[in-house]
């Protein structure tokens, strides 16, 4: 129990800092993004980041397997939800932990639901680590496929 809650709290740090620093904001709020009758496991874990009482952007937690165990992130959209930042909150195995590099991780950056991701196509392959790059690739696609359908059902007032 003291270990899942300790990583609970350090998931939640890293996010943290991870929102100050792609959005310059010091104060921000975090409230679920989808406030309509939406009450699935996706849903559950898009959030709306604002600050000074303006939408500034969402903050998509989520969970991924690696080869034996699994690894937290977080995906940052911009009010218009284009990634601005992806970065790897906790990984916990041995090995493949390079996927956790911003410069692997920069491949995602300025990319929208108009986007597909396909592995070593035009996603970088990382050796000893093929099974959390498969993975990483595979939750980065299905987060934008759900965007685009709640975009189409007109959930999100943005641009793209």
């Amino acid at each position: 129990m003291i270990n899942s809650s300790f990583a609970f709290s350090q998931i939640h740090r890293r996010a943290d800092k991870e929102i100050k620093k792609v959005f310059s904001v010091e104060n921000y709020l975090l409230d679920r993004a989808i406030n309509q009758n939406y009450e699935d496991f996706l849903t559950k874990r898009l959030l709306s980041i604002n600050s000074n009482d303006q939408k500034i952007g969402y903050a998509y937690l989520g969970t991924a397997p690696s080869q034996t165990k699994y690894f937290d992130y977080v995906v940052l959209f911009d009010k218009n939800l284009v990634i601005q930042s992806i970065k790897i909150l906790v990984y916990r195995e041995d090995y493949g932990g390079e996927i956790g590099s911003k410069r692997w991780l920069s491949q995602f950056i300025g990319k929208t639901f108009f986007d597909k991701f396909i592995y070593r196509k035009n996603v970088a392959a990382i050796s000893g680590a093929t099974i959390s790059v498969n993975s990483m690739t595979d939750a980065v696609n299905d987060i934008l496929v759900y965007l685009k359908e709640l975009k189409n059902q007109g959930v999100f007032d943005t641009a793209p």
